[in-house]
């Protein structure tokens, strides 16, 4: 079957830092569904593994890819969820092959029903940053879901990007938060504005002032997606008094100590958790994006779809790592059928 991969890491404008190749057919056995991928995102994971990580030692290549949509093909002898011809979507696990081949080996407890309305590309885009998302804003930070009276604030650092996007409309749709986003380039203030935040800042300026500009001196929760570390003297002066913190990038170092006379409470999301440890809720990922379905059908939710890149192969894909790596990127990059 095709794929794209590579034998080692490097930057992604050199010519075999993606290269297309040919893999065994993958065999469905267990829990595990054999899906027909159609269409898959690229997200900041994919570039940051490719730039680090080798292929394991009983590989020839890293196969890379987290998220994706297709049709199931076949299933193990212990699946229940699922048939053969059902569309699905879902973001895999870090701890095996990727998205990025014909066709993939995923276990049905982390995978979910694909929107009816919804073609494959528009799917793709989603399921990552989706659960991302649910999971820092309903697990994590323990915001309850209702439109209940609620004078909280959500501060989203790096809102128009593809977690912020999401996280953008389930906090605005399902919840009373104010929500505030933070973008540094007109197009992108607008993209967050039409996603629905109340307030969009700059985060390019200080962001406490820009809050102070739209009224909020400070901010009952933060979630930061990108360049914590660079942000993190303005979040600690952001952030209310008994506030809470939330972030998913790598910062280099971060002294939380800065949060005790605040007693601001630190909250990690990494959607991979559940996969990689194979946790007991592990299949919260299967309804939480079955919900996420039924919200997108019902039209509350929309696709983060910016970019649509053709056909995955090596080169477009290589296009994908360097739009994403550029920092510049907007909602998802999707490529879609094989070429």
């Amino acid at each position: 079957m095709k794929a794209v991969g590579y034998q080692k890491p490097q930057a992604i404008s050199l010519p075999d830092a993606l290269i297309d190749i040919t893999l065994p057919e993958p065999v469905a056995t267990g829990r595990d569904l054999l899906v027909d991928v159609k269409a898959v995102s690229v997200n900041p994971v994919d570039t940051k593994v490719r730039a680090n990580s080798a292929p394991a030692a009983d590989q020839d290549y890293k196969v890379l890819g987290w998220d994706a949509s297709g049709i199931v093909r076949a299933v193990g002898p212990e699946v229940t969820l699922f048939q053969p011809g059902d569309r699905v979507w879902y973001a895999g696990s870090i701890a095996r092959p990727g998205t990025n081949s014909e066709r993939h080996l995923v276990d049905e407890r982390i995978v979910g029903h694909m929107p009816a309305s919804l073609d494959f590309a528009q799917a793709a885009a989603l399921p990552l940053t989706a659960i991302t998302a649910w999971e820092m804003l309903f697990d994590r930070l323990g915001i309850a879901p209702g439109k209940s009276p609620d004078a909280r604030t959500l501060l989203i650092i790096g809102a128009s990007g593809g977690v912020g996007s999401i996280l953008t409309q389930l906090a605005t749709r399902l919840t009373s938060l104010t929500v505030i986003g933070t973008a540094s380039r007109p197009e992108t203030q607008a993209w967050v504005k039409e996603l629905g935040a109340h307030h969009v800042i700059d985060h390019g300026k200080p962001i406490a002032e820009e809050l102070r500009r739209v009224g909020f001196p400070t901010v009952d929760h933060i979630v930061s997606l990108t360049q914590t570390d660079a942000h993190f003297a303005q979040i600690v002066e952001a952030i209310a008094p008994q506030g809470k913190f939330g972030l998913i990038d790598d910062p280099t170092s971060l002294d939380i100590t800065k949060f005790k006379r605040k007693s601001v409470s630190v909250h990690w999301e990494l959607m991979f958790t559940r996969a990689l440890f194979g946790t007991a809720d592990m299949i919260g990922q299967h309804r939480l994006l079955n919900e996420v379905a039924a919200l997108v059908d019902a039209g509350l939710i929309r696709t983060t779809l910016a970019e649509h890149f053709g056909p995955i192969n090596a080169a477009n894909l290589q296009r994908a790592h360097a739009l994403i790596e550029s920092g510049k990127a907007r909602g998802k990059v999707v490529l879609e059928n094989w070429g």
